[in-house]
């Protein structure tokens, strides 16, 4: 990666959101730190719906398992694996905004990014606590480049990403379509090849999605560029 190039830290709520919305991206930025909030598993086991949907016995198993295909699909994009300690709501136990926003500011902290790109928190439960918690942490990393990357397979549905624009706006923060730059020495089609190979890795959750259930992952990557509106005061904390 060239010096000029930024060094992006994604936050991804779940193993795979990362790469299924910014894997490309990814493809372009070698050595991009990927953090994955909701990355440990429960403290007793237990079975799920969705988990049982990915071929899975139990929750320890899953969790398990969507490592290793997480560690896989890293390494496809070169990207560094950075995990929380907090469990995926379907796992029954939801950590406080503050104490998302605490973790992910100290994991910001020790990584020599530069750019950090947040999800717009679409449809899913999990998204919206990633989301919050990063809205409350901008402002007071706003030295620092952000952007907001529109979740696969969510985005389609109608009106989830102009409410997310509006949510925004009530809180200060302006959100401008933009890209991060990108390493121009790989070409796009070369971009587009390494995502497809690192989405494979993730054979749990394509099984439970189904044959066509994530076709939007290969649709264009779109990304919002966030900047705190001085002008404007926050929207209070509820």
């Amino acid at each position: 990666m060239s010096e000029t190039s930024p060094r992006l830290f994604i936050v991804s709520p779940h193993f795979d959101d990362a790469v299924f919305g910014c894997g490309a991206l990814l493809a372009a930025h070698p050595d991009a730190a990927v953090c994955t909030v909701f990355a440990a598993p429960p403290e007793q086991d237990m079975r799920t719906d969705w988990d049982e949907k990915a071929g899975f016995t139990s929750a320890l198993e899953s969790v398990h398992a969507r490592t290793i295909e997480d560690d896989n699909a890293l390494a496809v994009l070169d990207a560094i694996p950075v995990r929380l300690p907090f469990r995926d709501g379907q796992y029954h136990d939801s950590p406080s905004i503050t104490r998302l926003a605490a973790a992910l500011e100290e994991a910001i902290y020790g990584s020599t990014a530069n750019t950090l790109l947040m999800p717009l928190g679409l449809f899913h439960d999990d998204h919206g606590r990633v989301f919050d918690a990063c809205c409350e942490i901008l402002p007071r990393l706003s030295h620092l480049e952000w952007f907001a990357y529109e979740e696969a397979i969510y985005r389609p549905i109608p009106g989830l990403v102009q409410q997310r624009l509006v949510d925004l706006a009530k809180r200060g923060i302006v959100a401008t379509p933009a890209s991060p730059a990108a390493d121009r020495s790989l070409d796009r089609e070369r971009q587009v090849l390494l995502k497809r190979e690192a989405v494979s890795a993730y054979v749990s959750q394509l099984h439970a999605y189904g044959p066509h259930g994530y076709d939007d992952v290969f649709a264009a990557e779109r990304y919002w560029h966030l900047s705190v509106d001085r002008q404007r005061p926050r929207k209070p904390k509820q």
